[in-house]
């Protein structure tokens, strides 16, 4: 292997390695499979993933939005609704792994 070549595959690694660590854990991929079918909201997020706590559910929420993965909108409507979408750099994952 070239060096030039050794690099790229170095940097391939560290990009799985970063993607592994983002969405490791037990609840992280199924709440992002969640909203990527169409739950939006936090009741239909929870309801589609069985014995999912609200407490859990409200802390992965908040790590994938820091980690870009979906994004958070409030809706300022009566009641106020806050509704998660998947982002682009989320879906981008799926090169990386692949």
């Amino acid at each position: 292997m070239t060096t030039k070549e050794e690099k790229k595959f170095q940097e391939k690694v560290r990009a799985i390695q970063d993607t592994m660590f983002v969405i490791s854990g037990k609840w992280k991929l199924p709440v992002v499979l969640s909203i990527y079918n169409g739950n939006k909201r936090f009741n239909d997020i929870a309801n589609s993933i069985p014995k999912i706590t609200n407490r859990v559910l409200s802390k992965e929420l908040k790590h994938l939005e820091e980690n870009l993965l979906i994004t958070r909108t409030i809706i300022d409507d009566y009641p106020v609704r806050i509704e998660y979408t998947i982002t682009d750099y989320c879906l981008s994952i799926n090169q990386v792994i692949a």
